[in-house]
């Protein structure tokens, strides 16, 4: 008894887990030399965006719930990379403020998205490729989320 909807092949999800891990593997070397975490990045390019941001903003921003983001967060601060404060306007609110030393890393950060492309490029996969994925995924996560995107 095979169901055909259960192959693999099928899989959509398996390619989308498949090409996210992957991606994450070629992007460690860089993170490695800064001494970051890939969702430790995603956390510092919101903040480089835009700086002193609250916690519930940063969290709906990467699609992440707070019970993993704070723990994150708290890494972070415990490495300079960020300051956490209370709102003074309302102190259930905590504000994430980015460090000297989380400030330098966005320049040190600057060529990682051309080493990527360049990666990329290697492998087979033009730019336009690439791009061209950027809106359906954009969809696919809206499509999944309860969330709207700031974006």
């Amino acid at each position: 008894m095979s169901n055909e909807n259960l192959k693999l092949s099928r899989q959509g999800c398996f390619r989308l887990y498949t090409a996210a891990r992957l991606l994450i593997q070629v992007y460690q070397p860089w993170f490695a030399q800064l001494g970051i975490t890939y969702t430790q990045y995603l956390v510092l390019m919101v903040l480089w965006e835009q700086d002193g941001l609250p916690l519930n903003a940063i969290s709906r921003r990467l699609y992440l719930e707070s019970n993993t983001l704070t723990p994150l967060i708290k890494r972070m601060e415990a490495m300079k990379m960020v300051v956490r404060k209370k709102n003074k306007d309302d102190a259930r609110q905590t504000i994430v403020t980015l460090t000297e030393h989380g400030r330098a890393l966005q320049q040190q950060a600057a060529v990682i998205p051309d080493c990527m492309t360049s990666v990329l490029r290697e492998r087979g996969m033009s730019d336009e490729e690439f791009i061209a994925m950027i809106p359906t995924l954009d969809h696919l996560i809206e499509a999944l989320s309860d969330k709207k995107s700031e974006a």
